[in-house]
């Protein structure tokens, strides 16, 4: 068995019987501050990004983006949080939430928005279903 085998399921055992390690249900996808990544991104769960990406950026779940976060490329996502930059086009099936340090750069498509003051985005912005 691989350690990055996801099939494999790990053998814990806990006397309470509760289980302590994540499930691949609940588990999140991390991009730690000073990580870059060159080239395309996808994860099918949440995404807590604090690096930088170049290229496209896609999350089946809910993407939130960290102050010092940068994505050079289109970022798609289900919900998300926007605390740093984007120099691209930003597609979000639901909930968008442009926290006070969000800078966007790129046109925006989302069901709802949620801009905080002082946010920036310049681009065009289209919203509702």
């Amino acid at each position: 068995m691989s350690m990055l085998d996801t099939k494999a399921k790990p053998k814990v055992e806990v006397p309470n019987g509760k289980n302590p390690m994540p499930t691949a249900s609940t588990a999140n996808c991390v991009v730690a501050k000073g990580t870059k990544i060159e080239g395309n991104f996808r994860s099918p769960e949440n995404i807590r990004m604090d690096g930088a990406v170049t290229g496209e950026v896609r999350c089946d779940k809910k993407l939130v983006m960290g102050e010092d976060s940068r994505v050079d490329g289109k970022v798609f996502a289900q919900d998300a949080v926007v605390m740093g930059t984007v120099k691209g086009d930003v597609v979000i099936a639901e909930t968008l939430h442009l926290q006070s340090s969000a800078r966007i750069e790129g046109n925006i498509t989302a069901k709802f928005m949620i801009v905080d003051e002082g946010a920036v985005f310049n681009g065009e912005c289209k919203i509702g279903a």
